[in-house]
C-alpha cells in the first residue's frame, strides 16, 4: 500500500439504475476474476480494499486470505448540531474546555514544520516509531494545498503553543483525517477533539461525510467512536509472504 493511503481495491464503474442486483454481482466478480488473473506472476499480494466493496469471494476461490478492519465515518456532517448531539460528552466536554476554559484558537494553514514536529512528540510518547517517510507526507500536504484540497489544522493558545494539529483532505464524496499529533506536555486541554472538530465543519463545505481512516489501536478506536462516528467493515486481502529478501529490498528502495 502506498504511505498514508488506507485503502485500494479494485474500482467498478456504477452500473445504470434499472441494472438487476444479480447481474451487476456477476459482473463485478467476472471482473474480479480477470483481475486475479493478472496478478497470477505474483508472489505476493497484500491491500486494504475500500468498503465500498462487499464481495471478496472470487479472491476466496483463488485462495487468497481475508482480515476484517474497520473504519469510522461520519455522515451529514452538513449538520453540525445533529453531529453534537451524535457525540460522546466526553468530546463534547473536551471541545468546551479547550475553547472556553484554555482559550484555544484554531488555525487553519499552520507551517507544515510545525506539524511535523508535534506529530513526532506524539510517537514518541507512544514509543512508536513513524512508519512512513516523512518527506512523503510532507509532499503531500504541498500538493493537497496547491489542489485546495487539503489543508493543516492548529489549536494555539496565547502563549502561542501549538497543543494539537490535524491533517485533513476532501473531495466531492468525503473528506479524510490523514495524520495528526499533540504536544504530550499540553494534551489534557482537550485540543485534539477541538482541532478535528474545526476541520470537519470547515471541510462541510465540500463534502458531506467525513472518514476518520480508522485505527485498530483501542484507545484511538475509542476516540473516533465517540465523535458519533459509524464503524463501517472493510477488507484486507492478502497472499503469500514477503521474504526477509522482500523487505530488505522494500527497505532499500525507501532510502534510494
Amino acid at each position: 500500500m502506498p504511505p498514508f493511503t488506507q485503502t485500494m481495491g479494485p474500482w467498478f464503474a456504477p452500473n445504470s439504475e434499472d441494472t438487476k442486483y444479480t447481474t451487476s454481482l456477476g459482473q463485478r466478480q467476472a471482473l474480479c476474476r480477470s483481475l486475479i488473473e493478472q496478478l497470477t506472476p505474483y508472489r505476493v499480494f497484500l491491500q486494504n480494499f475500500h468498503h465500498a466493496i462487499t464481495d471478496w469471494l472470487p479472491f476466496y476461490w483463488a485462495g487468497y486470505q481475508q482480515t476484517t478492519r474497520y473504519t469510522y465515518v461520519l455522515e451529514g456532517i452538513n449538520l453540525p448540531d445533529h453531529l453534537l448531539e451524535q457525540m460522546s460528552a466526553n468530546i463534547r466536554r473536551n471541545i468546551q474546555k479547550a475553547r472556553d476554559k484554555h482559550r484555544l484558537t484554531i488555525r487553519k494553514g499552520i507551517p507544515i514544520e510545525a506539524f511535523l514536529e508535534v506529530q513526532a512528540q506524539t510517537f514518541a510518547r507512544q514509543g512508536l516509531r513513524l512508519k512512513q517517510d516523512v518527506n512523503v507526507l510532507r509532499r503531500l500536504i504541498e500538493v493537497s494545498r496547491e489542489k485546495q484540497q487539503g489543508d493543516l489544522w492548529g489549536a494555539y493558545d496565547a502563549a502561542g503553543q501549538l497543543h494539537a494539529a490535524a491533517f485533513v483532505v476532501w473531495q466531492d464524496q468525503s473528506a479524510y483525517y490523514i495524520a495528526g499529533g499533540g504536544n504530550p506536555a499540553l494534551r489534557n486541554s482537550g485540543a485534539h477533539s477541538f482541532v478535528l472538530w474545526e476541520a470537519i465543519r470547515y471541510v462541510a463545505e465540500f463534502a458531506d461525510r467525513f472518514d476518520f481512516e480508522g485505527s485498530m489501536l483501542p484507545g484511538v478506536e475509542r476516540f473516533f467512536r465517540e465523535f458519533g462516528a459509524r464503524q463501517i467493515p472493510y477488507f484486507t486481502i492478502t497472499k503469500g509472504k514477503l521474504s526477509l529478501l522482500d523487505r530488505a529490498r522494500i527497505k532499500l528502495n525507501r532510502w534510494i
